[in-house]
C-alpha cells in the first residue's frame, strides 16, 4: 500500500476482534515508526506496550475510577476550555456521527456513559500503547510525538492492524505511571488501541468528513 492510500485508509477504529496481535507485528510497527523525524533527532518517545492480564487489570482500574466519579486529569491541557467556531461545530458533528451510528439518542445518558467506559478498554483491542515524555523536553517534542504517532498508525495499516489514538487513556496518569513503573514526573501524552478491526461492527463503518483544501490553505505566488 502506498503512503497516500494508507493516509486515506487509516481511521479511528472503535471495535476490535479479540484475536491476539503477535509480538513481531507490534515490533515491526514500532520499528518502522522509529524513523519518524524529531527536532535535533532527540527521539523523545517512550512507549509502553500493554496486553494480556496487565491490560485487563489496568483497564478495569481505569473503569473503576471513572465509575466512582473520579474523572481524572491529563498531564497537560489537551482541549480548549472554551470551544470557538469552527472547532465547536466540528467537535459536535463528530459526536453526533458516532452516537447516531450506534443508535444512541442524545437523551440516553446511560448508553452514552457505557460507550465512554469502552474507552478504558481500548474498545476491546487486545493491545494498548501508552506514550511518555521526559519532563525535561519542551513544546517542540509534542510536534515530534505527533509525527511518531501518525507513523505508528500508518505502519499499523501496512501490517493489517487497526488503531485508535485516545486522549481518554491519558486521563489517569498517576495510576498508569504507578502501574507500569514510569517516573511520576514523566508526561503521559496519550494512549492508543491496537488490534484487528471488527469489520462487522457498525461503529467502524462511518468516516468523519475532512475540510476541502481551499478551507485551510492559502497559496502565495
Amino acid at each position: 500500500m502506498n503512503t497516500i492510500d494508507a493516509l486515506k485508509t487509516r481511521k479511528s477504529t472503535r471495535a476490535y476482534l479479540d484475536t491476539p496481535v503477535p509480538r513481531e507485528k507490534i515490533e515491526a510497527v514500532l520499528s518502522a515508526a522509529r524513523h519518524a523525524p524529531s527536532g535535533t533527532n532527540a527521539q523523545p518517545w517512550q512507549v509502553a506496550v500493554v496486553s494480556g492480564r496487565q491490560k485487563d487489570e489496568l483497564s478495569r482500574e481505569m473503569e473503576n475510577l471513572f465509575r466512582s466519579g473520579e474523572m481524572g486529569e491529563m498531564d497537560y491541557q489537551y482541549y480548549p476550555l472554551k470551544w470557538p467556531e469552527p472547532f465547536k461545530s466540528r467537535r459536535l458533528a463528530c459526536g453526533r456521527q458516532l452516537y447516531s451510528t450506534l443508535n444512541i439518542e442524545r437523551k440516553d445518558k446511560e448508553k452514552r456513559y457505557e460507550q465512554w467506559v469502552a474507552n478504558y478498554h481500548g474498545f476491546g483491542a487486545p493491545v494498548l500503547l501508552f506514550f511518555f515524555l521526559d519532563p525535561v523536553m519542551q513544546t517542540g517534542s509534542f510536534l515530534d510525538y505527533g509525527m511518531f504517532l501518525q507513523s505508528i498508525m500508518l505502519a499499523a495499516v501496512e501490517e493489517g492492524l487497526a488503531t485508535c489514538s485516545q486522549a481518554a487513556l491519558g486521563q489517569y496518569p498517576e495510576l498508569i505511571k504507578k502501574r507500569l513503573g514510569y517516573p511520576m514526573d514523566h508526561i503521559l501524552i496519550c494512549g492508543m488501541a491496537l488490534g484487528y478491526e471488527d469489520k462487522n461492527a457498525p461503529v467502524n463503518n462511518y468516516r468523519t468528513p475532512r475540510e476541502e483544501l481551499s478551507v485551510f490553505t492559502r497559496f502565495f505566488d
